[in-house]
């Protein structure tokens, strides 16, 4: 038995759309609702949500019982971060502020074995290998990975070349968010010249033959966003979107109930 086959990696090669969703509760239960649902993929924010490997062993274990490609986002593009995540078993990776082309080829080197790349050799007493039981993990574990970089500044957008160039790089991901607080438009993503930057960045990725991708709420740019080329795309996060249905359930009630 060798490391698993990664469906998104392949989907993303192939031009797939692949829609997900961001998991900020860390709650296995809501986990467990989201991987029924129907997404192709659930990412489990080690950035910007209450994770510890613990917890991410968890997620990723509710996950598994489920037809869905689990990511995960590390907190920051280190080395030792990525390696204690990967033999978690992640074998999809997003990893924020990726600013260059040479930062991009360390997050590639930092999940590849030797000599190919220079991730710790202790998979075989971790879950990534079953604990030691996938005899054969190590035959195929670099050609498995797939790693989704982030460009959300304006100095990654200079440099989108370099970094979808990057062999190794499967994904560049714009974080919307950051790159417009970047350019001055903090808390407007929508505003005209952000939306420039992030049309450009499409273009260049999709023109070095890598997957595109975006987080976005609006329902109604999710069109938008199909045909500028992205084929990851984050649709919301489970936080938010319990958020939205709580008020709208109370909403009508008090509609409903009031005079």
């Amino acid at each position: 038995m060798t490391a698993p086959e990664n469906k998104l990696k392949r989907a993303l090669a192939a031009g797939q759309m692949q829609i997900g969703l961001w998991l900020n509760l860390a709650s296995p239960s809501a986990t467990e609702l989201v991987g029924g649902t129907g997404y192709d993929w659930a990412l489990i924010d080690g950035e910007h949500a209450p994770y510890d490997p613990t917890a991410i062993q968890t997620q990723l274990r509710v996950l598994g019982q489920f037809d869905i490609s689990p990511i995960v986002r590390v907190p920051i593009g280190e080395d030792w971060v990525i390696k204690q995540v990967m033999d978690l078993g992640a074998q999809n990776l997003l990893v924020p502020m990726v600013d260059t082309g040479a930062h991009a080829a360390q997050m590639v080197a930092a999940t590849r074995y030797a000599p190919e790349g220079r991730r710790g050799m202790g998979a075989g007493v971790a879950r990534a290998a079953r604990f030691g039981q996938i005899d054969g993990y190590l035959d195929n574990a670099n050609d498995e990975v797939c790693l989704i970089v982030q460009a959300e500044t304006r100095l990654a957008v200079e440099n989108i070349d370099e970094i979808a160039g990057t062999d190794g790089v499967d994904c560049v991901f714009i974080g919307p968010a950051d790159l417009s607080a970047d350019m001055g438009h903090r808390g407007n993503p929508g505003h005209a010249e952000v939306k420039e930057a992030i049309a450009h960045t499409v273009a260049r990725i999709r023109a070095a033959g890598k997957a595109a991708g975006i987080l976005h709420y609006d329902h109604a740019d999710f069109a938008y966003y199909a045909k500028l080329g992205v084929t990851f795309l984050g649709v919301g996060s489970d936080a938010t979107l319990l958020r939205v249905a709580l008020g709208d359930n109370l909403r009508d009630a008090r509609a409903a109930t009031s005079g």
